[in-house]
This record gives structure tokens, sequence and C-alpha cells, in this order.
């Protein structure tokens, strides 16, 4: 999986929580987002901040197929809610490789 496809599957499963996100998938994403957000900050705080809102969602929704991959749950998510800790764990999970046969969430995902 290149930059491109991860975006566009990104964004094709706009809301979609369900299924598997491989890692490739989830790390080209958040790179995008973050590069957007500064090449946005730069032109306008407003502009940046209305494509954060915007893109809320898909990134929840790739954190939670992230999060299936390792045969957890989406709602793992909310421990990010924890100052430092629970970001720390989060990635922790994020960086894990997944499982390689089908589990509960779906088919493996191809990388």
């Amino acid at each position: 999986m290149n930059f491109g496809d991860a975006i566009k599957i990104n964004f094709s499963k706009y809301v979609d929580f369900n299924g598997r996100a491989a890692r490739p998938e989830f790390w080209w994403f958040l790179l995008f987002l973050f590069l957007a957000n500064v090449v946005l900050g730069l032109v306008s705080n407003a502009v940046s901040l209305i494509f954060s809102l915007a893109t809320l969602l898909p990134s929840l929704a790739v954190g939670a197929r992230r999060l299936h991959d390792t045969n957890r749950s989406g709602w793992w998510q909310l421990i990010g809610l924890i100052p430092l800790l629970g970001i720390i764990v989060l990635i922790v999970f994020w960086v894990q490789e997944g499982e390689a046969e089908d589990n509960p969430f779906g088919a493996a995902p191809e990388n």
C-alpha cells in the first residue's frame, strides 16, 4: 500500500468502523492528516480547524479498524482521553503487528 492508496481507501471508508486496517493504511493516512494540517495551518488557522473537523470521523474510523486488526475493540480509542498515558497506550496498540488470520472483526487486510 502506498501513500495515495491509503488516502483513497480511508476517504472511501469515511465512517466505516467495521473491518480491519493494516499498519501502512493507518500510518500513511495519519501522515497525510499531519502534513495537510501543517500546510493548511500556514494558510489559515480557521482552514486548518475546518479540515481537522472534516477529517475527525475518518481518523476515528481508521483508528478503530487498526485496533480491530490487533483484535481489540475500537472503543479502546477512548483511553486516549487519559492525558499522556492514554496516547502512549494507543500508539503501542497501533504499532503492533496485526493478526495474520481472520479474527472476529473480519478478514486479514492486504498490506
